[in-house]
């Protein structure tokens, strides 16, 4: 789930918006309804580096997953890689 909150309403909810980002949830604060920064755990790793953690981070309502779990994404099928990118570059426009 992606959620977006202007920067005044972030305040005020700081600390339950640094929990969703930690659960995995991609936290978007704005400015002037103009995406502004992004909330990400300290210890996320680079995207690039396991491309599936984005994508299953809409699933973090289902409950927590183990290392185990995320080791197991991480190593994509073949083709699963270039499907996702396209994937994303097709949604982004």
């Amino acid at each position: 789930m992606i959620v977006q909150l202007n920067i005044a309403e972030a305040k005020a909810k700081l600390s339950e918006l640094v929990a969703r980002a930690e659960r995995g949830e991609e936290v978007i604060l704005t400015r002037r309804g103009r995406p502004a920064v992004r909330l990400t755990p300290a210890n996320a790793p680079d995207e690039t580096d396991r491309p599936f953690r984005r994508a299953w981070g809409a699933l973090a309502h289902l409950g927590p997953f183990s290392d185990k779990d995320w080791q197991a994404l991480d190593e994509p099928a073949p083709g699963v890689s270039e499907m996702l990118r396209k994937w994303e570059t097709e949604t982004a426009d």
